[in-house]
């Protein structure tokens, strides 16, 4: 078995001596979500699709309609914008995390 070097985490403040595990190591760093890119949060189809490319939307605008587990849900703007692409069409299945859309 190989010996683990210690590391020093900090966390709120505080130093924490400690070994580290190679899945933490390996980890994929954080990046913030950018809120101008509307992604799907559950697998499902996207059943309609109720705005164009170019179009005005203001906060609380439903989009699309995604389906899932024979619930719909639907995807409304977070903010104001235009709609600057769409990335899916009716009726397509899509994955956790696929881009549906994008605003300006």
């Amino acid at each position: 078995m190989e010996k683990q070097e210690m590391s020093k985490l900090i966390l709120d403040d505080m130093a924490y001596e400690t070994r580290l595990t190679t899945k933490f190591l390996k980890r994929r760093e954080y990046t913030k979500p950018d809120p101008k890119k509307i992604t799907a949060f559950i697998p499902g189809i996207i059943q309609n699709i109720r705005v164009r490319k170019g179009e005005k939307v203001e906060k609380g605008t439903e989009m699309m309609t995604l389906e899932a587990m024979k619930m719909k849900n639907i995807i409304i703007a977070h903010e104001d914008g235009r709609i600057k692409e769409i990335y899916v069409n009716e009726g397509e299945m899509v994955t956790k995390n696929k881009l549906l859309l994008e605003l300006e």
